[in-house]
């Protein structure tokens, strides 16, 4: 598989995102002089792009797949884009506060520790529907793993969309996220669907 072994911190200077939008509670000590370059209109399109596909770690092939998808779903192109990545079942893993981070998530995901609605699924980009209930695996809810992430989890804001209970380590989709619901997504999704539509 793919990856992008860039460090993650100048990738978020590199793109202008801070490094908490991922769960990272670092800051980089090295500033960047960039000079008076101006951007071109396509450099600002592709920099939002290249900003939603590194927060959640979606390759190019499969954001395109996302793109398509979003285009022939009824409303705002853009913001169909970013229900459709927000739905994830890593991201909403991350959400919930049962991952430090997306990758952390994705991981946890793919160890097949994470239920929804009873049935065990390792695939991160499984797409959650408003009801569903998404649960720790009873075997795995007792390991250390979590305690541990939920100390560092536990001031992050479950969003309104979802429920959370930590105590029993499972999570409620309420319904899907509307573009408010979305705002600490630092992403100007019609930039991308300007990208897409030349």
């Amino acid at each position: 598989m793919a990856r992008n072994m860039e460090p993650v911190l100048k990738r978020c200077k590199a793109l202008g995102i801070e490094p908490m939008v991922l769960g990272i509670n670092k800051k980089s000590k090295r500033e960047v002089s960039r000079g008076n370059r101006k951007v071109s209109e396509y450099g600002l399109q592709l920099r939002e792009k290249q900003k939603a596909k590194f927060i959640y770690g979606v390759l190019e092939k499969q954001f395109r797949i996302y793109f398509a998808k979003a285009e022939k779903q009824p409303g705002i192109t853009g913001e169909n884009l970013l229900r459709m990545l927000e739905t994830r079942l890593d991201n909403v893993v991350y959400r919930l506060g049962y991952g430090r981070t997306r990758k952390e998530a994705r991981q946890i995901v793919g160890h097949k520790l994470i239920l929804v609605n009873g049935k065990s699924v390792n695939i991160p980009s499984y797409r959650v529907k408003a009801g569903d209930v998404i649960s720790v695996r009873d075997k795995s809810a007792n390991l250390q793993r979590f305690k541990d992430v939920l100390e560092v989890t536990e001031s992050r804001i479950v969003p309104e969309w979802l429920s959370a209970d930590h105590e029993k380590l499972t999570g409620t989709v309420l319904n899907l996220p509307s573009r408010e619901q979305m705002s600490d997504i630092p992403v100007n999704e019609t930039l991308i669907v300007e990208l897409y539509s030349k």
